[in-house]
């Protein structure tokens, strides 16, 4: 009977590296998640925060040992929830605007924020940049790297003007989470950026640096550390090729904040947004130019977005966005030209293409545009993403005009939710569209005719023009 099984600390145990789903046995298909060949084989020790003999460990471990515990010395009494003291949330202004708005209006003291985005994308800049802002505040920041030399770092903050004599900004080449932590007590940073999560390594798990286990271990020790010592912590991880975050799931369910930096490498302009945040929205947006000499914040993005319009030509359309509290106004450009192919091409960059694919159907049922025979290429110039049913009337108009290869007139702008039934439907916040439009000198917009009641009357310098369905729109953008 003894020699049956193997004893608790020696069973092996595996996990999902998409999910973070934990099984006793090897799997071909994610219980949880349904994803295949996903089974990662880890100790059941470094399961860490699990319950586990990693979480034990942890929850014995002494303070003065550089490694910081779960539940601290003794087990937290609970209280009654009219008895917890709240005050206002305190915040520290990063002096990147632009990342502060994504934030919620700065970082926060004991949060936990995880950056990830594409290689090359300017993780690194940013994040070097935000530690640069506050040492210049004379905050105290280590910056950790386990992918680059403290040379390499040197030399970047030089190429982007960082370098401050004067600041108290520390790099660590640092790998081992304990020397970290050993670090982080010493000098008692206001930050700790980690670059990144998936070169840290812990002894207590018995895996190599990267893994599902000691990703969800450093994770859970770093959440710990924030919270215990009041300190923000930016953590910088590697995506997947479908742009998750790498790692297991609860890596993304355990921090506080998860921002992406995003934008095609060919073009100059970087978003970033937040896909998760416990101290905001997740709605607003930050706009960087990517430059020789680092990240530079665009603080007019729609001037700047639009500066780059070419001639009138047919198949562009001015549309207005609201992402988070800014409006923000982008060029749809779509291209219709017939086919050579049994099944016609639906290229989409920065349009969901099935919101394409619904766009093209009432063209065609309420419309009379016969797009069956013709391949559709549709681009949202400057890499952004529109994703609000607020575009749906800018896409078809620019559809329809590149169909008929008539122009829309370039001062006009387009908002307005598509229906299945080609009816036009309001959306929120469009005075604010329309207002943007009159600060960039736009002359006149097409609205949907139910919100017309909700709006200002129109001027001589700018002129709204409702729309009941999508065919009269058409005409009133391209005419008959």
């Amino acid at each position: 009977m003894k020699n049956r099984s193997k004893s608790s600390a020696e069973r092996a145990t595996f996990f999902c590296t998409e999910c973070g789903n934990e099984s006793p046995k090897w799997f071909g298909r994610c219980p949880a998640c349904s994803a295949w060949n996903t089974a990662a084989e880890a100790p059941a020790g470094s399961a860490g925060g699990t319950g586990g003999a990693g979480a034990k460990r942890a929850r014995g471990t002494a303070s003065g040992s550089g490694r910081s515990s779960y539940s601290g010395a003794e087990a937290a009494a609970p209280v009654k929830l009219d008895a917890i003291e709240t005050g206002a949330e305190d915040r520290w202004r990063s002096g990147i605007t632009e990342l502060d708005r994504v934030l919620g209006g700065g970082l926060v003291p004991g949060s936990l924020v995880l950056i990830g985005g594409d290689p090359g994308v300017g993780k690194s800049t940013l994040a070097l940049g935000l530690a640069s802002a506050l040492a210049r505040q004379q905050r105290t920041v280590l910056y950790v790297t386990g992918e680059e030399s403290p040379r390499q770092t040197k030399m970047r903050a030089e190429r982007l003007a960082l370098r401050d004599p004067d600041s108290p900004l520390y790099v660590q080449a640092e790998v081992d989470l304990d020397a970290i932590v050993a670090q982080v007590e010493r000098l008692t940073p206001a930050l700790l950026v980690v670059d990144s999560i998936q070169t840290l390594f812990t002894s207590d798990v018995d895996a190599a640096p990267g893994s599902v286990s000691q990703v969800r271990e450093c994770g859970l020790r770093l959440l710990r550390l924030a919270k215990d010592r009041s300190l923000p912590i930016l953590l910088i991880g590697h995506v997947t090729k479908d742009g998750a975050v790498a790692g297991p799931r609860t890596l993304e369910h355990m921090v506080d904040a998860v921002l992406y930096l995003e934008g095609d490498r060919h073009h100059g302009y970087r978003i970033l947004s937040a896909a998760k945040n416990r101290f905001g929205s997740t709605h607003e947006i930050g706009v960087f130019e990517m430059r020789g000499d680092g990240l530079a914040e665009v603080d007019n993005p729609s001037e700047r977005l639009l500066r780059e319009r070419g001639e009138q030509s047919p198949g562009s359309v001015v549309v207005g966005s609201i992402e988070g509290t800014r409006p923000l106004l982008v060029e749809v450009q779509a291209l219709v030209a017939p086919t050579h192919f049994a099944n016609p091409q639906r290229v989409a960059q920065g349009i969901d293409s099935r919101r394409l694919a619904v766009v093209i159907a009432v063209l065609q049922k309420r419309a009379g545009l016969s797009l069956a025979g013709a391949d559709v290429f549709v681009n949202v110039a400057g890499g952004i993403r529109l994703e609000e049913p607020a575009a749906d009337l800018g896409l078809a108009l620019a559809l329809a005009s590149s169909f008929r290869d008539k122009p829309v007139s370039p001062d006009l702008l387009a908002v307005g939710e598509v229906g299945l039934g080609g009816e036009l439907r309001p959306v929120p916040q469009l005075s604010r569209r329309i207002a943007e439009a009159k600060r960039l000198g736009f002359r006149s917009a097409i609205v949907p005719k139910r919100a017309i009641e909700d709006l200002p009357a129109s001027d001589a310098a700018f002129k709204v023009r409702p729309a009941a369905t999508l065919a009269e729109a058409i005409v009133l953008a391209i005419g008959e």
